[in-house]
């Protein structure tokens, strides 16, 4: 771990808020995401008849009140040493900038510059 910290030290990080903002919407979507589904599934139910409509009227506007940042679609995938969202590498958890950099150091297994 001391070496990442040598890597990231004249390295501009996120700023703290934006990184708990986003700590704090994982947390939200994964607390209500068991209610979103219900509701998602009443929605999407073909039955028309009058009870049904009703229901998925209620279920609609339950949906809405809901905390926007409970929709698991407004979480951002964000670096996980530098906090950067954009160039995000799944496969990694880390930024395309801090990926190249750790793996020209040789910081990445089995990971090395293409040539051919």
């Amino acid at each position: 771990m001391h070496s990442v910290s040598l890597l990231l030290k004249n390295k501009e990080m996120a700023k703290e808020s934006m990184k708990a903002r986003e700590r704090k919407r994982e947390r939200m979507a994964a607390q209500y995401a068991e209610r979103r589904a219900e509701l998602t599934k009443i929605l999407k139910s073909t039955d028309d008849s009058e009870e049904m409509q009703e229901a998925k009227w209620d279920a609609m506007i339950a949906l809405q009140k809901l905390p926007a940042n409970s929709s698991k679609v407004r979480v951002h995938n964000r670096c996980g040493l530098t906090g950067r969202p954009r160039g995000y590498m799944r496969q990694f958890g880390i930024s395309r900038v801090t990926f190249r950099e750790m793996a020209l150091s040789g910081k990445i297994p089995g990971v090395k510059k293409a040539s051919w």
